[in-house]
């Protein structure tokens, strides 16, 4: 199992929904408000830690935990309705994932589903 994270602008959500619901078999995903703040390489004049730390901006983070095979379709999804080339179109990463156990009934791996 791998999980599929995303930092993406929030204007972009409705895009990768819509796109997602023509994927057939995706697992569903959590959306999170985030606030993010980083360097500032656009700039003549570098900011301060302090300043970058100050200058936030409002994100969506995206969370998806899925098989293997499904990774690569994920990612390109995120990848064609994010990508716009401009500074800050956000973040695309995948990480392992050890084990999933449902809530509902303890089962444990992936597609098991509780009805």
């Amino acid at each position: 199992m791998k999980e599929v994270k995303a930092i993406i602008q929030p204007a972009k959500l409705g895009r990768v929904r819509d796109a997602f619901r023509l994927f057939r078999g995706f697992p569903g995903m959590s959306v999170t408000k985030v606030d993010c703040c980083g360097p500032d390489g656009t700039s003549e004049n570098p900011k301060t830690i302090r300043q970058q730390l100050a200058d936030s901006s409002t994100k969506v983070r995206i969370e998806i935990v899925c098989a293997d095979e499904q990774v690569g379709r994920i990612v390109e999804v995120l990848l064609e309705c994010n990508r716009t080339g401009q500074p800050n179109d956000g973040m695309v990463w995948v990480t392992s994932v050890d084990q999933s156990i449902k809530l509902c009934d303890g089962t444990s791996g992936w597609g098991t589903a509780c009805d």
